[in-house]
């Protein structure tokens, strides 16, 4: 059996003095994505399958159909979508669960080293409004940034090549001077193909997950890697 090696990091190579603008995604890249993890694939099939009078396993198969339905889309993370989709109070189960919602480590050691540079911070993320609020309430990283940009408010998913040059009328960042951090490569493929100059890879969104480095971009583990 021939093993496969595992992807060495490409580590960040480039010059703050050619930044002038920072989009930042939220779940997985600021936030540890094991609170969404969890509640998608464990929280939500128990709440379904004891509504619905089915073993949790069969729940988190026919729950898993129906997100891989819509993946990629505005209703992956649309609230009230799912709330009429599956008849639950999902604002109120988020809730439930709010003690996990955490940030990944050196995040506010960053957020400050940002400041001091005079670089402009923008919060980019897929998260339905709500979802942003609860937690927002929880981890209170709102006034770090010039602005929060929910995917919902330009009418397509940071997946959707249409994204991108509407989120670029919004703000009006100069594509060859922004740096843009998402974990998910997909996302960062959009991002550089419409002509963010700088973008950088989250190989640990979750606290509970291995690293694992893009073989594309370049990487970081935590923000650390990003203070210098």
């Amino acid at each position: 059996m021939q093993l496969t090696d595992t992807p060495r990091q490409i580590p960040p190579d480039f010059s703050w003095d050619a930044i002038d603008t920072v989009l930042l995604d939220m779940d997985g890249t600021l936030l540890d994505k094991y609170y969404d993890d969890y509640f998608w694939e464990q929280y939500v099939p128990e709440v379904y399958a004891a509504k619905n009078q089915l073993d949790v396993i069969d729940a988190a198969q026919l729950l898993l159909g129906i997100y891989r339905s819509v993946e990629n889309t505005l209703q992956w993370t649309n609230l009230d979508y799912w709330s009429d989709r599956l008849k639950l109070d999902m604002v109120a189960l988020k809730r439930d669960i709010r003690h996990l919602v955490d940030c990944h480590p050196h995040i506010i050691e960053y957020f400050k080293h940002m400041q001091k540079m005079g670089k402009k911070l923008y919060l980019i993320t897929n998260a339905h409004p709500k979802s942003l609020e609860v937690k927002m309430d929880q981890v209170q990283l709102g006034d770090w940034f010039e602005r929060v940009v929910c995917s919902v408010e330009i009418g397509a998913a940071k997946e959707q090549p249409e994204f991108w040059p509407r989120l670029q009328q919004l703000l009006a960042h100069d594509n060859e001077r922004t740096l843009f951090v998402d974990d998910t490569e997909k996302v960062l493929h959009r991002a550089a193909e419409f002509g963010i100059r700088h973008v950088i890879h989250i190989a640990k969104p979750s606290s509970r997950l291995p690293v694992q480095f893009s073989t594309r971009y370049q990487s970081i583990v935590n923000f650390q890697e990003l203070i210098f």
